[in-house]
């Protein structure tokens, strides 16, 4: 009788134990994953055409490249967080992504790692002296048809590069801490608001600027830096030659690599459409930007800054932008008198696709992209995105957050409202550099900011990605 009433007792104690385990159980499991923290693959891989390319980016070229400043290099992050949720950050010195570009990188790593459009990320510095790339600028240069068959073949090798460059940074993966932290330099000027002529007997500059750098810093458990991600919101057009160059993008890498040794640094080109260096077109000049650039991100790393919990979540869609109305056929055949070689070159290709009776698209699929590490807010757009939406943005959500323009599509120059209106080369005439059919409609920006205040709001760690 003893023994059963004692058997009768563990049994309770037992099962009295086995409820409080199992409801504190989601607890211990946060716990859990809390001690697994970040982790993380970096990768790179030289991208230097091996051939002469014609260059990307100035409509005067006349010829293709000529040698070498530096190599132009592609660079990935690969992220998990303590739960498993992944993102893939890839950082290139090109011009821009393409959307059919885009699209096929990322359909592939779809294909070979699983990762949806919200989990991967493709920004370029946009280097002036960089590559044309397939679907992209390839009608502003007057080009035979060896150039273009050339152009498509980097093209191709490119876009395999970056899936195993992809790969390779997964296979890299190991414990890490992420902090985050916002420095600050000042060599961007808004062009739309400042003569270059005149730039040295101004005694102030007009217009509006975001001087941020956002700063990632990426460790090991022993707290060696592995990586480094910052950015700027400027046009790496200090540069206008035959060579290639990453501009002070590319030099400001290399000086923060001479600094940390071992370390990787990745640069975010942001929303600095309408931003340029000045003074510029020296050689030394775009030394000088890139150590000033390098030295405000050391600056940020030597001073305190804010961890991130591992916890990641990604947000992804595409938001309808339309177009004005599109030319006449009178209006077409008189810009094909143009003096200007792409403009006439446009005209010509949208007579022919009327006389085709091809289907001419009025809105445009834009991409929005939300990333949340820990507290840390970063959000991208495609295209060449004014200073104006980085402004708005850091209004809305205040100004730690992160903000990325020439992401994952990069179609054209998205202007704010103002600058829509004012027109110039922003507002209207660059439709025709990126071969749109039309500039922009009146709307786009909230269109975009609203779209943006969407994405954010679902952003919600551990769930489910969303990605058209």
């Amino acid at each position: 009788m003893g023994l059963t009433r004692l058997s009768s007792e563990v049994m309770k104690s037992l099962l009295i134990v086995t409820i409080l385990y199992l409801l504190n159980l989601p607890q211990l499991l946060a716990q859990n994953n809390q001690l697994r923290g970040w982790k993380a693959g970096v990768a790179k891989v030289v991208i230097t055409p091996q051939q002469p390319l014609w260059m990307a980016g100035y409509a005067m070229r006349n010829k293709p490249s000529e040698g070498i400043i530096h190599d132009l290099k592609a660079k990935a992050i690969y992220l998990e967080d303590s739960c498993g949720e992944k993102a893939l950050l890839v950082t290139a010195d090109i011009l821009g992504f393409s959307k059919v570009v885009s699209d096929r990188i990322r359909d592939t790593l779809k294909s070979k790692m699983g990762l949806s459009k919200a989990q991967i990320l493709l920004n370029s510095s946009h280097t002036h002296s960089g590559p044309v790339l397939s679907e992209a600028l390839t009608t502003i240069y007057p080009m035979n048809s060896d150039q273009l068959k050339n152009v498509e073949h980097y093209t191709e090798w490119l876009i395999k590069q970056i899936v195993n460059l992809a790969i390779e940074a997964k296979l890299n993966i190991e414990p890490v801490k992420l902090y985050s932290k916002n420095g600050v330099v000042r060599f961007q000027v808004n062009r739309r608001n400042n003569q270059e002529s005149s730039l040295l007997k101004l005694s102030e500059l007009k217009g509006p600027n975001d001087f941020a750098v956002p700063v990632i810093k990426i460790a090991d458990a022993k707290g060696v830096i592995k990586a480094i991600v910052f950015g700027y919101a400027c046009h790496p057009t200090v540069l206008n030659g035959y060579q290639w160059s990453g501009d002070y993008p590319g030099f400001a890498q290399i000086e923060l690599e001479k600094i940390y040794p071992g370390t990787l640094a990745l640069f975010m080109q942001g929303a600095g459409a309408d931003q340029n260096p000045m003074p510029r077109k020296t050689l030394s000049l775009a030394m000088q930007y890139g150590k000033e650039l390098a030295v405000a991100v050391e600056r940020v790393i030597n001073e305190n800054m804010d961890e991130l919990e591992p916890k990641l979540a990604t947000c992804y869609t595409e938001i309808d932008l339309p177009f004005q109305k599109l030319y006449s056929i009178k209006q077409l055949e008189k810009t094909t008198k143009s003096t200007v070689f792409y403009e006439n070159k446009w005209a010509y290709q949208m007579l022919d696709k009327i006389n085709k009776k091809e289907s001419i698209s009025t809105l445009y699929p834009y991409p929005l992209q939300a990333w949340r590490l820990g507290n840390q807010l970063l959000i991208s757009l495609g295209g060449e995105v004014l200073i104006d939406y980085s402004i708005q943005f850091k209004r809305i959500f205040g100004e730690s957050v992160f903000v990325l323009g020439y992401s994952n599509d990069v179609m054209g120059y998205i202007p704010s409202e103002l600058v829509l209106h004012e027109g110039g080369y922003e507002g209207y005439s660059s439709f025709m550099v990126y071969d749109l059919p039309a500039p922009w409609k009146s709307g786009i920006e909230k269109r975009i900011i609203d779209g943006m205040i969407l994405l954010e709001r679902n952003l919600v760690f551990n769930s489910s990605n969303t990605s058209k």
